[in-house]
């Protein structure tokens, strides 16, 4: 039998080939976020060729950012949301059933 000289089973700094073609998959669909949600301001060769550390910063931003943008978006349709049901199950007449009279055009 075989046996490891190494205490570590994987491959040369831990990257199999099962693997390999999982972290190149994600490389690219990370280059792709940035370029497509940075609305013109990264170019592909630009984003290939940034320090892994500043893409991983720029996608994280870019990520916050819209997750931000989507919360206030919801939390603005729930804001404008108006109901005829109040919390006792009761239903309200609208505003304009409640007798006014619409302007008159001359």
């Amino acid at each position: 039998m075989w046996r490891s000289l190494s205490q570590s089973i994987l491959a040369f700094f831990g990257l199999t080939s099962e693997i390999a073609s999982q972290f190149r998959f994600n490389l690219f669909k990370q280059i792709h976020e940035i370029v497509f949600h940075g609305k013109g301001g990264y170019t592909w060769e630009t984003i290939y060729n940034m320090p892994v550390w500043l893409r991983k910063f720029t996608f994280f931003q870019l990520q916050n950012f819209y997750k931000e943008e989507l919360e206030q978006s919801q939390n603005a349709q729930l804001g404008n949301k108006t109901t005829l049901v109040d919390s006792t199950g009761k239903v309200q007449s609208p505003e304009f059933a409640k007798g006014k009279k619409p302007a008159s055009y001359k």
